[in-house]
């Protein structure tokens, strides 16, 4: 008689809103257990999601809540890094400030959640990490030096941390969603977000939709063999 296996502990920042709100109601419907978080509360009332109020940058709260899933789970399978902030305008006109918020938010946090996160994946030798990049790093979008230089460094760090957990069987990859309608978008002007539309080769804003089914992939048992790429949507 076959065990059945249980179901997958997976971990979103940025759970509150957007893609990772989409994310962690996707995850739930799916049948896993979900844990999120982010500075917000998360409108998700849930018996498998629990969520967890912080500052992704925030070393001592982060071990804190991998603690915790240590405590009550003993395991984790997927970490999904997708919280993360954008600034576009002209280098200019972008001060210091600005540069060390992007770069803790979308870098430093980055690389302290796979840290944790691969501490309690190797004890089962198995484990999926997906990072967040985006278009603007191929496009090379003017007006997004910084958002586009952290992103960037996100790739370097997947490829890297590819190589470096590849003997814990944790495989680390990224993905880099075109323009998606949410929060992180909604201040940029339509006509740019055309002309960035009219670069890719399918010329159409991203689904969310489109951004599970390339999560899908990366988590899936078939894809142990997949590590280190980064996947851009919509043709970049």
């Amino acid at each position: 008689m076959n065990e059945i296996s249980p179901p997958q502990i997976v971990l979103i920042t940025g759970a509150s809103r957007g893609i990772g709100l989409y994310l962690t109601q996707y995850y739930l419907d799916k049948g896993y257990i979900v844990i999120g978080c982010s500075r917000s509360p998360s409108s998700i009332t849930h018996k498998q999601y629990t969520h967890f109020c912080l500052d992704v940058t925030d070393e001592k709260a982060v071990k804190s809540l991998f603690s915790q899933i240590r405590k009550s789970y003993k395991r984790l399978d997927v970490l999904i890094n997708n919280a993360g902030i954008a600034a576009m305008n002209h280098a200019m006109l972008t001060p210091l400030s600005t540069v060390e918020k992007i770069f803790s938010t979308n870098v430093f946090a980055s690389f302290l959640f796979c840290r944790e996160a691969v501490k309690l994946m190797r004890k089962r030798h198995f484990g999926r990490i997906i990072n967040f990049s985006t278009v603007a790093v191929p496009f090379a979008l003017e007006g997004e030096a910084i958002y586009a230089a952290s992103k960037s460094a996100v790739e370097t760090l997947t490829q890297i941390l590819a190589k470096e957990f590849a003997d814990f069987g944790v495989t680390v990859n990224a993905l880099g969603p075109t323009p998606i309608l949410t929060d992180l978008i909604k201040n940029v002007p339509a006509e740019k977000l055309e002309k960035l539309l009219e670069r890719q080769s399918i010329k159409r804003y991203g689904e969310m939709a489109d951004v599970s089914n390339i999560i899908d992939f990366y988590m899936q048992p078939q894809s142990q063999f997949v590590t280190g790429q980064v996947l851009y949507l919509g043709g970049a």
